[in-house]
């Protein structure tokens, strides 16, 4: 039997043993929460279907989530989350401290120069980033893009990418440059993420962001309330299809083990070039001073610039033009023996349309029941893509960032296919869902949406110039009239769409709201069944 001393000490240790897991467990609950970014969205996203049984919310056919990934994976500074939070996802690249002198081509892309400064520090001032016209910082931190879910949008179009010309240009790499190694990369993220909005939510199943595989499960998701996210490639060279002077790099068996790989890891919706002519089809060039570098890339990728003709049709691909970049500067970077081409007059045409390989890669994709983006092709590529789609009755066409010509518009909505544009100012934008909407009406079909291309390296819509006379005041309104949306807050920075823009993802409900001020509710309406619009074009590729 103990002895009195021996009870004493044990009940005394006990007692000590006690305290300090209480003391510990007090300092835990006393621990301060983890930083977040705020919403700034009360209310109950809007659930349920109409009484005729369609879906209701906003479509994006075009952003990139994940692009942080590629070019090399240091191209682009901050990601759309991070296990360890906002502090880790929200920061500068290195390179861009301690003031941005040596961030070249973010000052060249927003300024148009290599030389200039930025304050680089993220969390939690934002003095600096993002803002509507800064492309190499993160512009879709999953709370603002929660903020976008809560405001009404219900489908969202992940378009992985790479590039594998870029990647190899910028001198910093942490990723492949392999593109098709990115974009399986970028397909992980995407679940990731998934998990990681689930966890904040309960568990598996029950957050808010739902990669979806069909049309049915996207209108269920829809139905719930949440946000059905649809996995798309925008690369220019799937299944290592490039080209070299002519030559393809990819065969059938390829295309067919390309297709079946993305088909099973989710991928719905697809373009077959992007920037440079390849194994499968010629490009839609670009103009002005991108044009002149794109054209190097298409010189480097190809061994070849782009060919092109005088257009003697009313469709044209966009110009060629020097875009104030001197022949002589360029001709620094070309290869021994390589001289400046020399083009016809304008409108021009790329000469290369679809090849043998690009029309067995659309059949592949038609099989599989997938959507075909026709933005990027050269609009010879894009006539024969039309030709073939509507030859076959196949709806599965999409326009989803301004970059197909305007008269092939008749023949996409003709055939069941959707036009979403690109995402700018919120005057302009209402503009052009004026000047669309009179097709629409003639085809009868409803529903407008957006491509806002976030993170794709163009910017996002600028204030609107006109808003001192009618701003959107907050705090506002969803387009359903169930969410409260005030002024978004994230570390110290407030943002305001009349001043700022968007600056980044969560100012897209201010930016519709916006358009209401100059359109009236007629155009959020019309946007507002822009899913349903999305779900019948994607419906129609799985009918029987």
């Amino acid at each position: 039997m103990a002895s009195p001393r021996s009870i004493l000490r044990t009940i005394v240790f006990a007692l000590l043993l006690i305290g300090t897991v209480a003391m510990a467990g007090s300092a835990a609950m006393a621990a301060p929460p983890r930083p977040e970014s705020e919403v700034n969205a009360s209310g109950e996203p809007l659930k349920g279907t109409a009484p005729d049984g369609t879906v209701r919310g906003f479509v994006d056919a075009h952003t990139h989530l994940m692009s942080y990934e590629a070019f090399g994976g240091k191209l682009m500074c901050g990601k759309p989350f991070d296990p360890d939070g906002i502090t880790k996802a929200l920061v500068d690249c290195l390179d861009h401290y301690p003031h941005g002198e040596a961030a070249w081509f973010e000052n060249f892309t927003r300024a148009g120069s290599p030389v200039g400064t930025h304050d680089p520090v993220g969390w939690p001032t934002f003095k600096d980033w993002p803002a509507h016209d800064s492309l190499t910082h993160q512009q879709t931190y999953y709370k603002w893009v929660e903020r976008a879910w809560r405001g009404g949008l219900r489908v969202m179009v992940n378009d992985l990418v790479a590039n594998r010309q870029l990647c190899e240009i910028y001198p910093l790499k942490s990723n492949s440059c392999d593109e098709m190694t990115i974009i399986r990369l970028e397909a992980q993220r995407t679940f990731e993420l998934q998990n990681y909005i689930d966890a904040e939510y309960g568990g598996p199943g029950r957050g808010w962001f739902r990669v979806v595989r069909d049309p049915a499960e996207a209108r269920r998701v829809i139905a719930d309330g949440k946000l059905a996210v649809v996995l798309g490639i925008e690369t220019s060279e799937p299944f290592g299809c490039r080209q070299s002077f002519g030559i393809p790099h990819c065969t059938k068996t390829q295309i067919d083990q390309g297709l079946d790989e993305m088909y099973r890891l989710g991928v719905r919706s697809m373009f077959l070039c992007h920037k440079y002519d390849n194994a499968l089809c010629g490009v839609r060039f670009d103009s002005g001073t991108q044009g002149v570098i794109v054209n190097l890339g298409n010189l480097l990728s190809t061994g070849n610039f782009w060919k092109a003709t005088t257009c003697t049709g009313p469709e044209h691909d966009n110009p060629i033009e020097p875009g104030g970049i001197l022949p002589d500067q360029l001709a620094r970077l070309l290869p021994p023996g390589v001289s400046l081409p020399l083009y016809p007059p304008a409108p021009h045409c790329n000469t290369r349309g679809l090849t043998k390989l690009g029309e067995y890669m659309l059949a592949g994709m038609m099989k599989r029941g997938m959507l075909v983006e026709i933005d990027h092709m050269s609009v010879k590529a894009a006539d024969q893509t039309l030709d073939i789609l509507e030859a076959a009755g196949y709806p599965g066409v999409i326009s989803s960032h301004s970059w197909a010509d305007p008269n092939y518009f008749r023949r996409i909505y003709r055939l069941g296919g959707m036009i979403t544009a690109y995402g700018s100012q919120a005057g302009q934008f209402a503009e052009e869902w004026r000047r669309t909407k009179a097709l629409r009406d003639e085809q009868h079909v409803s529903g407008f949406g957006y491509g806002l291309d976030a993170n794709g390296m163009g910017p996002l819509p600028s204030p609107r110039p006109t808003s001192s006379g009618n701003p959107v005041v907050y705090p506002f309104k969803s387009f359903d009239g169930g969410v409260t949306l005030d002024r978004e807050r994230t570390g110290e920075r407030v943002w305001d769409v009349n001043v700022d823009g968007v600056a980044h993802y969560g100012l897209v409900p201010d930016w519709i709201e916006d358009m209401r001020m100059v359109a009236g509710d007629e155009i959020v309406q019309d946007m507002a069944a822009g899913a349903e619009a999305y779900m019948r074009t994607w419906q129609g590729t799985t009918a029987p």
